[in-house]
């Protein structure tokens, strides 16, 4: 079954490597996925496509520049067509020489997709058959990753500084991210960024002030977000709005972004007593109001049997 998108392929490389023991998120400086875990130094980086192509190798060797250790996947087709689909053998050799690691994942309409690992990162010798399938990503193949490992990586290590300040950045914007509320693979969709998720904190404390407007150093306090004064001056997103000196108060455009971005603001709501304690105020607010709601109806009720 041929995917549309290359989107489709993330929700099965995500449990592959998650059963693995990784932490997963999308979109990381731009790479499609990126896995870390707790022991190992360095982070791993997963490029998509539909097909193997140039792009995606040269993609590839440049995610390499970080000092990850980076991983190629494409969907196989069991459909043959094309012969430059098929020939994973001859690929797998190629990876493998330039210290890649490359996985192929099968759909099915009846049973959840296939993984294969055709290629280990670090591995000696080509093999004929992929090192590792799992009918059930999330439940079969956890037992095999613990049986038989991934060989250690062979990747070029962060020796420069400039592999050491790649690695720093990738690293730092996953911790800044919450959860992953993004699809690798995404084009044209807006990302939910560790600077979004900071102005988002941003625009929760505002909406739940008591006062109308706050000053910097108040929503500082509130959410522990570094430099805010900076965030809400800059006012990238067009959340916030200056309320007066050295004060700043939420837009409308800040408060359809809480809706929109629900998922996060949902973390961080729970993080927050103070976001808690204002969102269960609002609830209980908005059950006053539909009993209200349903008491004048029944007395309009009772009222029309009664001229009845």
């Amino acid at each position: 079954m041929a995917v549309k998108y290359e989107t489709e392929l993330y929700p099965a490389l995500k449990a592959f490597w998650t059963a693995r023991g990784y932490e997963v998120k999308a979109e990381v400086k731009g790479c499609d996925l990126v896995a870390i875990r707790p022991d190992e130094s360095l982070p791993v980086i997963v490029e998509m496509k539909k097909t193997f192509t140039l792009a995606l190798l040269l993609q590839g060797l440049e995610r390499q520049r970080t000092g990850a250790a980076v991983w190629l996947a494409v969907e196989r087709n069991r459909v043959k067509k094309g012969a430059h689909n098929q020939r994973f053998g001859e690929i797998s050799d190629l990876c493998r020489r330039l210290s890649l690691g490359f996985m192929t994942v099968t759909f099915y309409k009846t049973k959840p997709p296939v993984i294969e690992v055709w290629c280990e990162i670090g591995s000696p010798l080509a093999g004929s058959i992929p090192a590792a399938v799992a009918e059930n990503v999330a439940e079969r193949y956890a037992a095999a990753a613990i049986a038989a490992p991934l060989l250690p990586v062979a990747v070029p290590t962060a020796r420069s500084g400039g592999r050491r300040k790649g690695t720093a950045k990738l690293l730092k914007e996953f911790a800044g991210r919450s959860g992953d509320y993004n699809v690798g693979g995404s084009t044209k969709r807006k990302l939910v960024t560790a600077y979004r998720e900071r102005a988002l904190q941003c625009a929760l404390a505002l909406r739940c002030a008591d006062a109308p407007a706050l000053a910097p150093r108040q929503v500082g306090a509130l959410t522990g977000v570094a430099d805010p004064g900076q965030l809400l001056r800059s006012n990238y997103y067009g959340w916030f709005a200056k309320a007066g000196r050295g004060l700043y108060a939420l837009t409308p455009a800040g408060r359809a972004a809480l809706l929109e971005y629900a998922e996060a603001v949902s973390y961080w709501a729970t993080r927050f007593p103070w976001a808690a304690a204002a969102v269960a105020a609002e609830r209980t607010e908005s059950d006053a109001d539909d009993v209200g709601d349903i008491s004048e109806s029944a007395t309009y009720y009772i009222e029309e049997l009664q001229r009845r």
